[in-house]
């Protein structure tokens, strides 16, 4: 979608979320962001501010479907919203030893259930309208299932293969939905990983990458290249050559 000015942003309060924000912000822009800190999403507001945009923050966990439909019902009512990015997420993984499943179960509710308890509320309305943009954020760790963090990589392949069937169904309503797949961008969410990062790109560039792919409406926006086409090339590849090579990738930390 072209210049949207409707804009609802998931985990907002740091990292891709809060670029994405800061590269959004113009004047005659409104920004509706949600966190689970309010504090960082004051920050993020302060910045979009400076940039002329109209920011209203929610403190809310996507987790909770009742409270992220009213706040979607509540914004809805003065402003139809024209893009949704659905971002939130959290990562973990095996460097602790095997996944609990209590921590299996919250990556699942946060970047699974969460996504779901976003877009839904957001989609009737886009319906009725037969316009609108969802996004959707997964990851290129999405493309396989990788030892070193099962339920994060499972997790986003889930909400990337949903996306990808989403899209097909929404077109003849007028309803674009594209699927965002990047690789290692510095956030905080990578600051903690203690293992070399290939073709680590930075947040700004990785915003606009998006914002550019978003305009375009293209399905799948995936980087950097390089990274992705390696990813892809692996699902390619019989499990007996990918599966000894991925065994040895280093742990993320766990929850």
């Amino acid at each position: 979608m072209q210049n949207p000015k409707n804009i609802l942003i998931s985990g907002a309060s740091s990292g891709i979320g809060r670029e994405l924000a800061i590269t959004y912000s113009a004047p005659d822009v409104n920004l509706f962001l949600c966190g689970r800190n309010l504090e960082k999403l004051e920050q993020t507001k302060i910045l979009c501010e400076q940039l002329k945009a109209n920011v209203l923050l929610a403190k809310i966990d996507v987790c909770d479907d009742k409270s992220v439909r009213e706040w979607v019902d509540k914004i809805e009512e003065n402003y139809p919203i024209d893009l949704v990015i659905a971002n939130a997420g959290i990562s973990a993984g095996t460097a602790g030893g095997p996944e609990s499943f209590a921590q299996v179960k919250q990556i699942f509710a946060t970047n699974l259930d969460g996504v779901l308890n976003l877009v839904y509320p957001v989609l009737d309305k886009m319906k009725s309208r037969k316009k609108g943009q969802i996004a959707l954020v997964s990851s290129l760790a999405g493309f396989r299932g990788l030892p070193s963090s099962p339920a994060y990589s499972a997790s986003k392949s889930a909400v990337r293969v949903f996306g990808e069937a989403l899209r097909g169904n929404l077109a003849p309503l007028g309803i674009e939905v594209n699927m965002i797949c990047p690789g290692y961008i510095k956030t905080p969410m990578t600051d903690v990983n203690d293992f070399p990062m290939p073709f680590l790109m930075s947040v700004s560039k990785c915003a606009a990458i998006i914002k550019n792919g978003l305009a375009k409406n293209k399905s799948r926006i995936a980087f950097p290249f390089p990274l992705y086409f390696v990813v892809w090339l692996s699902t390619l590849l019989s499990p007996k050559i990918t599966d000894p090579i991925f065994a040895k990738l280093p742990g993320k930390k766990s929850l």
